[in-house]
């Protein structure tokens, strides 16, 4: 989710310098509401990466990488910069094929022209390097378009209400029980706000007085509830990337992860790492790494409850 919302502003500007030009997006079907209804995007074509496990899905993948010769363009912009996303930058047959430098497993090897990238940058800026080598200026400001959402089902949003996530897929990032209970009693000793909690599920049972969406949203439902928050405190995940990109305020938590390079890319997004609380600073190096506890996570919850 987060590589496809960090390409986004890529998509943007070349609509704004060519808006006659056809994009096809190779997306993981997971992803693809994300870019509904974006007039930057012609087509979508969908990479199933789920159903390529196996001896025979290795027989599906040969005959899904074959089929994108029909695709053919004048270029194709390779942003992940990956063995498997360079082979469908060659398979389509396009003319041109752009890639950047910190391309890994290879795949530069594919690339017709190299775009060099600037160490300990934010993965947006990286993905806006590529433009000048289409000859569209580098924007002096990103745009993201992302669908409006919808509504959850059976479930009313309640008004300026706090969005916490909680839960990410990376080793290390996820707050567990203790650390989510001592966010909820910090942050309702100062607030009553309404909290929200949203993500794939927790394995435990939340506190009494939150609303519990865990598990219980689509894309779209879940790009509907975090327009509608008051604040969102997050760990480092695609949710956090899309709280950024519509502009919500924000608190990001990054245990391990760096904050020059993945954190929110927005001005006035807060961060949680290295022990403290403070701004997102791309100049600013990362604090040394230090575990995130539930002392830590009770501080967050008294922040956002200042703060939302």
């Amino acid at each position: 989710m987060g590589d496809v919302i960090h390409a986004l502003p890529v998509a943007s500007a070349i609509y704004a310098a060519w808006p006659q030009t056809k994009v096809t997006w190779i997306v993981d079907p997971r992803w693809a509401p994300l870019l509904e209804g974006n007039p930057a995007v012609s087509s979508l074509c969908h990479f199933p990466r789920g159903s390529f496990k196996g001896v025979a899905g290795l027989a599906k993948a040969v005959v899904w990488y074959r089929d994108l010769d029909c695709l053919c363009p004048e270029v194709c912009v390779d942003l992940q910069g990956l063995l498997r996303s360079a082979l469908m930058a060659r398979f389509s047959r396009a003319k041109r094929v752009v890639g950047l430098s910190d391309a890994r497993e290879g795949a530069s090897f594919f690339f017709d022209h190299l775009v060099p990238v600037v160490n300990n940058e934010h993965a947006v800026q990286r993905y806006l390097r590529s433009l000048p080598a289409l000859g569209i200026p580098f924007p002096s400001e990103p745009s993201w378009v992302l669908p409006e959402g919808e509504p959850p089902s059976g479930c009313v949003m309640p008004e300026e209400a706090v969005v916490l996530h909680p839960f990410a897929r990376g080793a290390g990032k996820s707050m567990d029980e203790a650390a989510v209970y001592a966010f909820f009693n910090a942050f309702r000793s100062i607030s009553n706000k309404p909290l929200v909690v949203v993500g794939e599920g927790a394995g435990f049972s939340l506190p009494q007085g939150v609303l519990d969406l865990t598990g219980k949203t689509t894309l779209l439902q879940l790009i509907w509830i975090l327009r509608r928050s008051s604040f969102v405190a997050s760990v480092d995940s695609g949710p956090m990337h899309l709280a950024s990109a519509l502009a919500r305020p924000l608190l990001s938590i990054h245990t391990w992860s760096d904050p020059r390079l993945v954190g929110p890319y927005g001005a006035g997004a807060w961060i949680w790492q290295g022990g403290g609380i403070r701004l997102r600073d791309p100049n600013e190096p990362p604090w040394p790494e230090v575990p995130f506890t539930a002392a830590a996570s009770a501080e967050i919850g008294r922040f956002v409850a200042k703060n939302c």
